[in-house]
């Protein structure tokens, strides 16, 4: 059996360590791309300031538009080139991070997040958009990130949903992951970069993918609460160290090197909704773990414990919690048949799964996660 594991080069976590960005801006060479939106590179203007003076290096300001589209990845590939940067640094949230490494093509990259709402920072993978906002593809790279720097001040700072967002994201890590090594399901590590996936062996995850994510799934029991109170109070404290951790390294490696399964899949399918378009990528994805646990009957404990932690930081347990108040019929099935379209990740769970039941499912969920509600 072919297994597959990929992680970033170098992971680095601590207080005000934008500072020390220079540093590895140096390792490459004497200048980085700066792909960030403008109200990003202003929250960190002095320490961007600072570490240029101290280690001797010059950022290149690229003018982000905010898009991760093919037009702005071909217009700062063409802004690096003729600036003769070293590398590329894309720091801020998604956008500017998935557009940095489209520019990157896996070469010479540093990443640095402001909010930890989502591992998506750690990937070797990112999302294409047309100019207009609209889905376009996705893309793979040869190798993670070289280096992943997170400044925990920064994060502590910003609003405290963008943290409680990560959570859910990460909380899905765990399960997706137990799911797709029981069903023997290909992974993401395993993609090939630039080769026809049909020549390439499907490669599963690895025993040290799944530890990983089980990791994550412990640590947002014991510290998730606490480490939601030190953010909302602007402060770090272990807990918030540990968090923040969990959701972007131990949930980066966990997802892609573990596999993804129904949550991710029922939060693709819930985006049709209209409703649920004001809420972020990890408070949906919460609700979609627990409709996963339903669709697999898990034990009423776990489900509970699921249920219980949700309430505890303020994620969504229920429809109404993602903007849903009623849903009809026809809006069910669409959500169900979009969550089960042939290349969704759904197929991971190690069992047959079908419309009916993903929608059975969302019902129930959404009924016990009512009650639970209800009842606390």
């Amino acid at each position: 059996m072919r297994k597959a594991f990929i992680c970033p080069s170098k992971y680095v976590q601590g207080e005000d360590e934008i500072l020390n960005l220079g540093y590895f801006v140096k390792t490459f060479g004497d200048s980085a791309l700066l792909i960030a939106h403008p109200d990003d590179v202003n929250r960190v203007k002095e320490k961007l300031d600072a570490t240029c003076k101290k280690f001797g290096v010059r950022f290149q300001e690229s003018g982000f538009l905010g898009e991760c589209s093919r037009q702005e990845v071909a217009r700062l590939q063409k802004t690096a080139e003729e600036n003769n940067c070293s590398c590329i640094v894309g720091l801020g949230g998604g956008k500017a991070i998935d557009t940095a490494k489209c520019v990157a093509k896996g070469e010479r990259l540093i990443i640095v997040p402001t909010i930890a709402a989502t591992d998506a920072p750690t990937s070797h993978s990112a999302v294409l958009y047309h100019p207009d906002g609209s889905f376009d593809d996705y893309a793979y790279f040869k190798q993670s990130p070289s280096v992943i720097l997170i400044d925990t001040t920064v994060i502590a700072k910003a609003p405290a949903r963008f943290l409680v967002s990560g959570m859910g994201d990460a909380l899905s890590t765990y399960f997706e992951a137990r799911a797709t090594a029981a069903s023997c399901t290909k992974v993401n590590a395993g993609l090939p970069c630039g080769v026809r996936e049909e020549l390439c062996e499907p490669a599963r995850g690895t025993n040290a993918a799944l530890a990983l994510a089980e990791l994550c799934y412990q640590t947002l029991l014991a510290d998730g609460a606490k480490a939601k109170a030190a953010c909302d109070a602007d402060c770090i404290t272990p807990a918030l160290e540990n968090i923040i951790e969990a959701n972007i390294l131990l949930s980066g490696l966990g997802f892609e090197s573990g596999g993804l399964a129904g949550a991710h899949a029922i939060h693709d399918g819930l985006t049709v909704l209209e409703g649920t378009h004001s809420y972020f990528h990890g408070e949906k994805v919460a609700f979609g773990t627990i409709v996963q646990l339903v669709l697999e009957n898990a034990p009423r404990k776990e489900l509970e414990t699921v249920l219980t932690f949700c309430l505890e930081i303020g994620l969504p347990v229920c429809l109404n919690d993602i903007g849903v108040d009623a849903i009809t019929p026809e809006e069910l099935n669409q959500v169900a048949k979009k969550a089960c379209i042939p290349e969704e990740s759904v197929y991971a769970m190690p069992f047959p799964v079908t419309p009916d039941a993903v929608a059975a499912a969302i019902i129930t969920a959404d009924r016990i996660g009512k009650a639970f509600k209800d009842r606390r």
